[in-house]
Formats: structure tokens, sequence, C-alpha cells
């Protein structure tokens, strides 16, 4: 594997953007700086639905493209949620929870050795919930909406929190063979 052709692809240029709208997004929705968290926040969603794409259409695509992809998606959602639990919007356990899910995830599929990620269905399901919890209130804001109100996301972000343990735990268990 050549390490530096793997690296050095628009796909991965893609996910550096979205690395670089993490701590934008964040500052901007703990500054209440609203259209600014929401242009941060779809300028990453936009470039995380092409690095993919981008990448099979290269012929780029390669184990350690799809590290940096979830991996800048977990930073990403991890920033953000961090934000939104500063100002009691997400719980305060989420992003904690989330940053364990994907090392777990990545320690699982021995990423770092060059194998591909193994998703779970409830891993897949939770990622793009992550998100989604994210986008909610940061869009919402944006927008100038008044709904979803803020305790439905505190809800919604619980029940993120629980799905995340849960599919966490049965991680482990498949792990451990039970």
């Amino acid at each position: 594997m050549n390490a530096g052709k793997d690296f050095f692809t628009l796909a991965n240029a893609l996910s550096a953007v979205r690395l670089a709208c993490a701590p934008a997004c964040a500052w901007a929705v703990l500054a209440g700086e609203v259209e600014l968290a929401a242009g941060a926040f779809v300028l990453a969603v936009v470039t995380d639905m092409a690095d993919g794409p981008v990448a099979r259409r290269r012929g780029e695509a390669s184990a350690l493209g799809g590290l940096i992809d979830h991996g800048v998606d977990a930073l990403f959602c991890t920033t953000v949620v961090a934000a939104l639990a500063a100002k009691s919007i997400a719980p305060t356990i989420l992003p904690i929870l989330i940053a364990a899910a994907f090392l777990q995830y990545a320690a699982d599929s021995r990423a770092l050795t060059g194998r591909p990620l193994r998703a779970s269905r409830l891993g897949r399901y939770n990622g793009i919930a992550y998100y989604a919890l994210a986008g909610i209130p940061v869009v919402r804001d944006g927008l100038g909406l008044a709904w979803p109100v803020d305790a439905l996301v505190l809800g919604l972000g619980w029940l993120l929190a629980a799905t995340t343990a849960g599919s966490m735990w049965n991680r482990l268990r498949a792990r451990l063979g039970r």
C-alpha cells in the first residue's frame, strides 16, 4: 500500500474541509453565531455526502480513506454535540459515547492494520442520528425556527445515548463470542 497515494486524495481533502468545519461549527454554536453554525454544518454534510462517491469514481477508495472519513465524522459530531451539551441542548454523556463508540468501532475492525471498518446496522443508524441530532438545533436556529424545542432535542439525545451504549455493548458481546 502506498500511504501517500492513499492519503493525498480529493476525497480526503473533502474530509479535511469537514474537519475544519468541526471547531468552526462548535465555536459558532457556543458564541450564538447561528448563521455561521448552520453554514458550517451544511458544508460538513455536503462534504460527507460527496467524499465516498468521489473516492469511488476516481478509484481512490481505500481502508485508510474509510478510516479518515469515519474518524472525521466522529470528531465533527463529538465536537458539535459537545457544544450543544454545553448549552444543555444535548446530554453531556453523548459526546463521550460518540467518541468511545468510534474508538471501539475502529479497534474492533482493526482499522490501523489497513482492514476496512466493519459497521453494525445499529452503529450505522447511530452515525446518521449523530448528524441529525447535531443538525436539528443548528439548522433550526440558523433558519430562525422555533421548533423542535430544545427539550425534544435533549430527549432524542438521551435516546441516542441509550442506543449508542446498546450498540457498544452488542459489539463487545460479539467480540467476546457471546
